[in-house]
């Protein structure tokens, strides 16, 4: 059910992005795509490497980074604040 959310939100992101651009706004929308994709980069990097035993250490930290993204984005969004991007 998260996968699904997840996609779904990035789906919206990607379709409303034009409707953002100039606005402070954007700064938001670029957070949500990079943790997303980052956070699946590392949950696949994670997974593969269970095996190695790696992936137990790596899957709890994106837990971690997750939680940590979610929450800025949201002080900021609340706060109408803009984000520093990861640039």
């Amino acid at each position: 059910m998260l996968l699904i959310t997840a996609v779904l939100g990035i789906i919206i992101n990607y379709v409303k992005d034009e409707d953002v651009k100039g606005s402070w706004l954007e700064s938001h929308f670029q957070w949500q795509k990079n943790t997303f994709w980052y956070g699946l980069l590392w949950t696949v990097l994670g997974v593969l490497t269970t095996f190695l035993l790696i992936g137990y250490l790596v899957l709890p930290a994106v837990v971690i980074w997750l939680i940590y993204r979610i929450a800025k984005g949201w002080i900021y969004l609340v706060d109408g604040k803009e984000l520093y991007l990861d640039r």
